[in-house]
């Protein structure tokens, strides 16, 4: 999966030009068998077509993607704990993924599935078994664990998923003692979750070019990769203005309107039944993901695929911006494909005895309704999101 993503694309051609800034592990003998002999394994499916897809993707974009690598808060990096954090805590305590989960989820700008990715990592490291098939058997029984945490979170799913992929797709370990084997996990391990980190950065970069002066752009729910494209943009001082969805039932546009007011954008707070009536003042539609799916639909908080209907009515176009480890093997063929995530509603008055309740607090936004997706991938059109689905899983 990172083996395609902008930001490992970058740090390959920078360690192409500056051999000497590779780790020195790269220089045995071992390390340079290619795990996944494909000759074009460096390049998404994506970039490698791009003419046929509008030429969608520049150089100029790669460059904003450097750029973002380059600017990286790397103190946020250093102040990640080597060795687990869990175990640091307590070194009598014994290892639990689940609290190694609980001590990433705890940091404001981390997503579950990313802290799921670190958690992950730790496992390796702090695991006792001395067979490929025994740490193979723990880190399934962890990310097993960790996806009953949330049974209907398809991002963290999808991130555990893809990060047993990630450190185990490889046949050169079985020329290596197990030590060496684990070393190498643990590497790849470690630099999928910085790449995680990296990933909301990247895609707010992507995204600068389609946030033009003088625009509004409808926001539904509250997306925090949303909210990283706008605040760059912001500080950019690209003038744009914001219309939000209340967002219910737990009403996240209030929380994202208070984010960009605190910035100095222009937000107009909308009800969400008014979508239709604003959209003739609207530019464009920005909205996040919980999962990107194989057909190239979204699933994502409810009142998604409305506004999406409304903005395809009226040739207005609608943006997803979602980390690529939210990629998820669903192919819903309608809403009751979905795994239900209810949430309690309050109508602030009592609901008369024998009336049903919709308590679901997702939907599925089919790809026809979508016009781009920003990921740390690159800029994808929903067509060809199964084809990098493919290439993830090979």
């Amino acid at each position: 999966m990172w083996g395609r993503s902008a930001s490992f694309l970058l740090d390959k051609r920078l360690r192409d030009q500056h051999p000497s800034l590779s780790s020195p592990s790269s220089s045995s003998p071992d390390s340079t068998m290619d795990p996944n002999p494909n000759p074009n394994h460096g390049v998404s499916a994506y970039y490698q077509t791009r003419a046929e897809h509008h030429a969608i993707v520049s150089s100029d974009w790669l460059a904003q993607a450097q750029a973002a690598v380059d600017r990286e808060d790397d103190t946020a990096l250093m102040e990640r704990p080597h060795a687990s954090a869990a175990v640091s805590l307590s070194a009598s305590k014994p290892f639990s993924v689940i609290d190694e989960f609980n001590y990433w989820r705890k940091k404001p700008d981390l997503a579950e599935a990313v802290a799921a990715i670190m958690a992950l990592a730790a496992v390796i490291r702090s695991c006792e078994a001395t067979t490929m098939m025994e740490l193979e058997i723990e880190l399934k029984k962890a990310s097993d664990t960790l996806k009953s945490w949330d049974t209907t979170s398809i991002s963290l799913s999808a991130g555990c998923d893809l990060f047993m992929r990630y450190v185990t797709r490889t046949s050169a370990v079985e020329y290596e003692d197990f030590h060496a084997a684990k070393l190498r996990l643990i590497e790849r391990g470690e630099k999928f979750g910085e790449i995680s980190m990296k990933a909301r950065r990247t895609i707010a970069m992507l995204g600068q070019d389609f946030v033009f002066d003088g625009c509004t752009i409808l926001v539904h729910g509250f997306s925090r990769v949303v909210l990283e494209v706008l605040k760059l943009a912001a500080s950019n001082r690209k003038l744009f203005r914001i219309f939000c969805t209340e967002g219910r039932p737990d009403k996240t546009g209030l929380r994202l309107s208070k984010e960009l007011a605190a910035l100095g954008v222009p937000v107009k707070l909308l009800i969400d039944s008014a979508v239709a009536y604003a959209m003739d003042e609207v530019d464009m539609v920005f909205v996040g993901a919980d999962g990107v799916v194989e057909s190239g639909g979204i699933i994502n908080m409810m009142g998604t695929y409305q506004t999406a209907l409304v903005a395809h009515s009226m040739n207005k176009p609608v943006y997803v911006a979602a980390e690529s480890y939210k990629f998820a093997r669903l192919y819903p063929l309608d809403q009751k494909d979905l795994e239900p995530a209810l949430h309690p509603i309050d109508f602030g008055v009592p609901i008369p005895s024998g009336v049903e309740v919709e308590t679901s607090a997702r939907d599925y936004t089919p790809p026809q309704y979508l016009t781009l997706l920003f990921t740390d991938l690159g800029v994808l059109t929903p067509s060809v999101v199964s084809d990098e689905l493919i290439q993830l899983y090979l």
